[in-house]
């Protein structure tokens, strides 16, 4: 949203079909302990279609790397995974350590998961190598085994109550294989209170806060941050910069997740001095919405955004608020190549970080947290957001989309045209929906066409603005609505879970 700054305010997440959890018993010889456990789990299978999980625990001596390796017996096809760099040789599966979790101490256990493919029938493997070593069985076994309960429940969906969200086909699943919508609000303040100079957030941000959003029944808080605030920059002040602006972030992402909710951090503006068609001001700083992300900062935003996050897989990254590089370049096709590839764009005059720029910059942390990417126009045209969709080695990528009743695809026409073709083949989440009339038919309108679909969206903004300034949800950080916040409240209330 281009939302005016802070002065003048202060002047004014169901196709899948699960079966029932599939694991594979420990047999050990009696009393004694194997090198390794593995225990295998098909968590969640359809047409086609399953998900698997290992949890792995080492016996004997302290590791500083691990891999893991099976057989599929029935032709199975392994597709993408995560926790875990996961890779397939004929039948043979490997499973081998990421950055962040390749030391096991004695007793220490690691879960990891995956998509694959069947057809005909989908057996469990019944051998496991660690490391080389196999797994399950001592090295003298009695002839009466001994087996050990099988784990009950979906595998582990990170350190809070939020699942990890993965993009598979055109939906969203949880660790269990479960469709999983965004559903929930914007909470602005994170990208401009610190550049202003007034503090961090816009309002308080405490548990009764973070509780009152979930009151409404959200399960999804998005938070707009600024990169020169996360990456200390000179000219922020030092108590708003760096490391407190990192902590007071790490603060709200735990308040969250802890009343159920997911993160999902935005980077809203940005470095670069742009004084072209549509600038929101000539201040080379991030005080303002940019046409594109900067090659000077962005990369190093997101690579220190996605090292702080990447044990977490719960947490949702946007790339960037609203691109609009076509208001400066001579033609469409000139402005989505400068979306994707970045570098020197015409009419814009600091070297640009395209989309593929920032999903590398994440993916090189080994982070596979599931990645936002807005289209242009403000994130309101998603024409060709297919064409240009940037390469994801995780697979983890969906299309965001912004719309208000001001917008020009802002009709079931326009919708039907543009977002479905992109609906069904991506996940599709409406990270910002708004109506500046101070009333809520429109996204009344948007919110029926998007679950019709199944489809996720976020309302802007969860702030006790003048709902004169642009669409503000509440008049009480309690949760009290504004006639326009009635109706996306009662609509989210009234929905399942």
């Amino acid at each position: 949203m281009r939302h005016p700054p802070r002065s003048e305010l202060l002047a004014v997440a169901g196709a899948v079909a699960l079966l029932g959890s599939v694991s594979v018993p420990v047999v050990t010889a009696s009393g004694a302990t194997p090198a390794c456990t593995v225990e295998y789990s098909v968590t969640g299978q359809w047409d086609t279609g399953f998900q698997g999980a290992v949890t792995i625990t080492n016996n004997t001596a302290a590791v500083n790397s691990w891999s893991l390796t099976f057989d599929f017996a029935g032709g199975q096809k392994l597709g993408q995974g995560w926790s875990a760099e996961w890779s397939q040789s004929g039948t043979t599966v490997t499973a081998a350590d990421q950055s962040y979790n390749g030391t096991l101490a004695t007793g220490a256990s690691v879960s990891a998961g995956f998509l694959g493919s069947w057809s005909g029938s989908n057996p469990s493997p019944t051998s496991f190598k660690l490391n080389g070593t196999t797994c399950n069985v001592d090295a003298d076994p009695s002839p009466t085994p001994t087996p050990r309960p099988t784990p009950t429940g979906p595998p582990d969906t990170g350190d809070g109550t939020p699942p990890v969200l993965r993009a598979l086909g055109n939906k969203l699943v949880g660790a269990d294989g479960t469709t999983r919508r965004l559903l929930g609000v914007n909470r602005s303040g994170g990208e401009f209170m610190c550049v202003q100079g007034h503090g961090i957030w816009d309002g308080p941000v405490d548990d009764a806060a973070i509780r009152a959003i979930a009151d409404w029944n959200a399960d999804t808080v998005r938070i707009p941050l600024n990169e020169e605030c996360w990456l200390g920059l000179s000219n922020i002040k030092p108590e708003y910069a760096g490391s407190h602006y990192i902590d007071a972030v790490k603060d709200l992402v735990a308040k969250v997740k802890a009343n159920g909710m997911t993160p999902m951090l935005e980077l809203h503006w940005t470095h670069g001095q742009y004084t072209g068609n549509s600038a929101g001001c000539s201040d080379v700083h991030a005080g303002c919405q940019k046409p594109m992300p900067d090659m000077q900062y962005t990369p190093s935003f997101w690579t220190s955004v996605a090292n702080t996050f990447k044990d977490d897989p719960t947490v949702v990254f946007d790339l960037f608020n609203e691109p609009y590089p076509d208001r400066a370049t001579a033609t469409t096709t000139q402005a989505w190549q400068c979306w994707r590839d970045g570098g020197t764009c015409s009419g814009i005059g600091y070297e640009v970080a395209g989309m593929q720029d920032l999903v590398d910059a994440v993916r090189a942390t080994g982070a596979g947290n599931l990645i936002l990417a807005g289209g242009i126009a403000y994130s309101n045209d998603l024409s060709q957001w297919l064409t240009y969709k940037p390469d994801d080695p995780k697979n983890n990528l969906a299309a965001a989309w912004h719309v208000y009743n001001f917008n020009t695809c802002a009709n079931e026409s326009c919708w039907n045209s543009q977002l479905a073709p992109v609906a069904a083949q991506v996940p599709l989440v409406a990270g910002e929906i708004g109506e500046n009339t101070c009333g809520h038919s429109f996204v009344g309108q948007v919110m029926k066409w998007f679950d019709d679909r199944g489809l996720s969206y976020l309302g802007w903004t969860w702030n006790t603005w003048s709902c004169t300034s642009g669409p503000a949800l509440i008049s009480s950080y309690d949760g009290t609505p504004t006639a326009y916040g009635i109706g996306l409240r009662d609509h989210l209330r009234s929905l399942d879970g």
